[in-house]
């Protein structure tokens, strides 16, 4: 976790570290498949290491023009940029970049392969609905995000399922140049592969995406001191995701594990533990941490 007055979360720092190891042997050994049956260690390692590193180096861009977003500057969205510079200030952390994306459905998502290169998004839905301290304990769960550096492992882990799912569809070009020259159980190896190493990433990401949620909603409302806030829009984001179209909610559902809340509606609210946590779980957190600066105060 990067040093600012975030809270530190050992269990969040233990299950990154875990994934990321996880994620690692995985590249490793998807890498030597590549390798094997490409007939090419040079071609190989040139696609592991390069969508890799294009993935890693270019995250916030990615996740940017996935949702249209654009950054604006402070002279153009002068109280988000004043709402975020006073809780940088008062996390002690690095400014990030601020987007936001012309879509009703109200959300929001941070990015970033660092702190340093970071980024926080905004939809117009979700300024429209809220208010501006409902607003503030967003930004402060999405900053806090940049801050436990779980952004970048969330990175790392879709990434390697992007790369899995373009095995997966050009997997016979590789076939092709096996050792043994035959296309065909080449092919079924790499695809099969590929299936596998996707499934364990998928598994990976949801189960970190899951806690790290919690983790923010927790550093997110120690920091601002207002859990009640936090849970206000929740409970308002979640209940207008129902009334958006499908069809809008389809267009950005691959940002789903970024998202502060997931953009689901009901038709497919089984969905939800795929990578949040249930709504109800987080309230009843919130609800605590309120007792809790209520003892204190």
């Amino acid at each position: 976790m990067a040093r600012t007055r975030f809270r530190r979360d050992r269990g969040l720092s233990w299950r990154m570290g875990s994934v990321g190891l996880g994620l690692g042997a995985l590249y490793v050994a998807f890498g030597v498949v590549l390798i094997y049956f490409s007939g090419s260690a040079i071609l190989g390692l040139v696609i592991v290491l390069g969508m890799a590193w294009g993935q890693w180096f270019f995250s916030d861009s990615l996740a940017l023009k996935s949702m249209g977003a654009k950054v604006v500057s402070p002279q153009q969205a002068p109280e988000l940029h004043a709402m975020i510079d006073r809780l940088v200030a008062l996390a002690d952390m690095p400014k990030p970049r601020v987007a936001i994306a012309q879509t009703d459905v109200p959300n929001a998502f941070a990015t970033g392969r660092t702190p340093n290169h970071s980024a926080v998004c905004v939809t117009t839905g979700i300024l429209n609905r809220l208010d501006a301290d409902e607003l503030e304990g967003v930004l402060a769960h999405e900053l806090a995000h940049v801050a436990n550096r779980d952004v970048s492992v969330m990175t790392v882990a879709s990434s390697l399922g992007l790369l899995a799912g373009f095995m997966t569809r050009w997997g016979m070009f590789f076939g092709g140049g096996g050792r043994n020259r035959n296309s065909g159980p080449a092919f079924l190896v790499v695809f099969l592969v590929s299936m596998i190493v996707y499934f364990v990433s998928f598994l990976l990401t949801r189960a970190l995406s899951r806690y790290r949620e919690l983790s923010a909603d927790r550093s997110g409302a120690y920091l601002t001191g207002r859990p009640s806030k936090l849970a206000s829009a929740l409970t308002k984001i979640s209940g207008d995701m129902a009334r958006i179209p499908t069809k809008d909610l389809r267009e950005v559902e691959s940002m789903n594990a970024f998202f502060i809340a997931p953009a689901l509606n009901r038709q497919s609210i089984e969905a939800v533990m795929s990578t949040h946590p249930p709504l109800d779980r987080r309230l009843a957190q919130l609800a605590q941490i309120s007792a809790d600066l209520s003892e204190r105060g």
